[in-house]
């Protein structure tokens, strides 16, 4: 079995009566009313929140850059010279 925490929330009665009446027509408590709603939006914003949009001028930049030559700067190229001699030792 999951483990199980407890969440306390206040509302004021409008709320609850709103609340109330919408577990209801849906055949559930109020608990897990909440708790469904509050989970299906919470995995939305989490969704929509871990992707990131480009118009399609950006992404045609960023996958350029992505298929680009590389070539490191002056401080990249001396950390990645102090790696190889560390690596060596």
């Amino acid at each position: 079995m999951p483990a199980v925490a407890r969440f306390d929330l206040k509302m004021n009665v409008e709320e609850k009566d709103v609340v109330a009446r919408a577990a209801a027509l849906m055949g559930t408590t109020m608990a897990a009313f909440v708790r469904t709603a509050a989970k299906e939006k919470a995995r939305e914003l989490l969704d929509r929140e871990s992707r990131i949009t480009m118009s399609t001028q950006d992404f045609q930049a960023f996958t350029a850059a992505l298929n680009g030559a590389f070539s490191p700067n002056a401080a990249l190229q001396h950390a990645m010279n102090l790696a190889r001699e560390v690596r060596r030792a």
